[in-house]
């Protein structure tokens, strides 16, 4: 099965230690999956939260209105349902009500005909922790280099 990624949340791995990863479908209309096929989609603010229902939506992601849809005008930062059963839903509650741990989601892709998006258990990171993030980072750009210059 072939997957094409159509958006990433790039913050997500600097601001979240990320321990667990889950799919999940989406549920969405018409014009927003011609859009998205298009590719014009972003996740730089969204997050995930879970009702008293225990239903999972993911907020803010912005999915641009389709451009040739002539008589449906959606918003785009509406809020969407994710599509996961009652056990998967049940771990992620009892994980998320634990201190310090959040969902964020990771990316969207196509999984065959289908839209699916990565959900990530996350805890946050702390100023300090980010900035060991950048120097690894930096060190391993540094190397990367050298041994590109060595060769």
């Amino acid at each position: 099965m072939s997957i094409k990624v159509i958006s990433t949340n790039k913050k997500a791995n600097f601001n979240y230690f990320i321990e667990n990863k889950l799919e999940a479908g989406i549920s969405l209309l018409g014009p927003e999956v011609k859009s998205l096929r298009a590719g014009s989609c972003s996740m730089e603010e969204s997050f995930i939260y879970i009702t008293s229902d225990k239903e999972i939506f993911v907020k803010n992601m912005f999915i641009k209105n389709f451009a040739f849809s002539t008589n449906i005008t959606i918003d785009e930062k509406r809020d969407r349902k994710l599509l996961l059963n009652k056990n998967e839903i049940e771990k992620l509650l009892s994980k998320v009500r634990e201190k310090g741990y959040t969902l964020v989601p990771l990316k969207v892709y196509f999984s065959g005909k289908f839209i699916k998006m990565e959900i990530g258990v996350c805890k946050g990171k702390h100023t300090y922790d980010k900035k060991d993030t950048l120097k690894e980072k930096d060190l391993k750009r540094e190397t990367d280099r050298m041994i590109k210059n060595y060769n």
